[in-house]
């Protein structure tokens, strides 16, 4: 009975592999970010057209914005890795809002912002589902 107490994860240690999983994905998610943001700054003036609509602006303010929710948004997914418990907290908000953001961009590119828009959905959920509070 001893050997099978001392065997236990630590608190939390049985959902380590998603949370890993989770902050890994969220450094894949921030470059891929990162790497469109700057796509958008590189080329300032464009028109795309895709899905239903065409996109006609300077993109350049969404490029920054992207390109710095990008950095955070890895960032974040290191603090997952180290198992800071703000990351966590932090990545779900920051998923969110990762989310909302690639409706700005699902007239230019639709295939990509639904993958990534699932992506961040199934990175909340494995965030979320398994949440327990420390004792």
């Amino acid at each position: 009975m001893e050997a099978h107490q001392g065997s236990r994860p630590a608190a939390g240690g049985q959902h380590s592999g998603w949370i890993a999983f989770a902050g890994v994905m969220m450094i894949i998610l921030g470059c891929l970010d990162v790497i469109w943001g700057l796509a958008a700054i590189v080329n300032n003036e464009v028109v795309v057209v895709g899905g239903h609509g065409a996109l006609i602006f300077d993109l350049t303010a969404w490029g920054w914005i992207q390109l710095i929710l990008g950095i955070i948004v890895g960032l974040t997914g290191l603090g997952l890795l180290t198992g800071n418990e703000l990351a966590r907290v932090l990545a779900v908000f920051l998923l969110a809002i990762n989310a909302v953001m690639q409706i700005v961009w699902f007239p230019a590119a639709p295939l990509w912002s639904f993958l990534i828009i699932i992506l961040d959905v199934v990175i909340i959920y494995q965030l979320t589902v398994n949440w327990s509070e420390k004792a």
